[in-house]
């Protein structure tokens, strides 16, 4: 009589290559696998921005970041003192308003906002017949105190900004321009990246709520080795 033998699986070759890791250690090693990979394409990231660049390919698992991100001069110095002052941060999708390291934020005083799920941010928009991203950009500025932009989802709320700019003495203290998508996606980033207001931009089409929210918790992260 023969045995159960023929019942058993072979192991797949991914499965040969499984890595059982305690959870603190994926992290680490999906970075070093970032790194080679990028050594490997002939890629160094050097620099405060190296962090962020790196944080949003781990959070996005796509290599193109690395050629498509855009800084204006002193851009993560910069967002590093905005965020040590504790400065609000307003996101345009509460999913990134979800995504932020509330506890790293709240070390430094600061909070986020979204006013998108609003539902009078709603009826107003309906109203004047402009877009919930047009109104909560509008209420953002209307705070009358220094506000990071975190915008992955609606170029709309980047063109919002820009028209703002300037009115009543606003002028946004920082602009992170990541919406992804088809349409004016690519033209609002431009005319963010055709401003003297300190950004950090994903040129093209490709970006995400998610993308906005690591940014974010990169800096983050940099503000807590120091």
């Amino acid at each position: 009589m023969e045995g159960n033998t023929g019942n058993k699986r072979e192991e797949t070759s991914s499965e040969k290559d499984l890595l059982i890791l305690k959870p603190e250690e994926i992290e680490k090693e999906s970075f070093r696998r970032i790194d080679r990979e990028l050594k490997e394409k002939g890629i160094t990231l050097q620099g405060p921005e190296a962090d962020v660049i790196r944080r949003v390919i781990h959070t996005t698992a796509d290599f193109d970041y690395a050629d498509t991100m855009r800084f204006s001069e002193g851009a993560v110095e910069h967002l590093q003192e905005l965020l040590k002052q504790g400065t609000l941060i307003v996101t345009d999708t509460n999913m990134a308003k979800a995504g932020i390291n509330k506890k790293k934020l709240e070390r430094t005083g600061g909070e986020v906002r979204c006013f998108m799920a609003e539902p009078d941010v709603a009826l107003e928009a309906k109203e004047r017949g402009v877009t919930r991203a047009h109104v909560s950009m509008e209420r953002a500025a209307a705070l009358g105190r220094p506000v990071i932009f975190a915008v992955g989802n609606a170029p709309t709320a980047l063109l919002s900004i820009l028209e703002l700019t300037g009115k009543n003495g606003f002028r946004p203290a920082f602009i992170i321009g990541v919406p992804v998508g088809f349409v004016n996606v690519e033209y609002a980033k431009e005319r963010i990246l055709e401003t003297d207001l300190p950004y950090i931009v994903n040129a093209g089409r490709k970006g995400g709520s998610n993308v906005a929210a690591a940014i974010v918790n990169a800096v983050l992260g940099q503000i807590g080795t120091e």
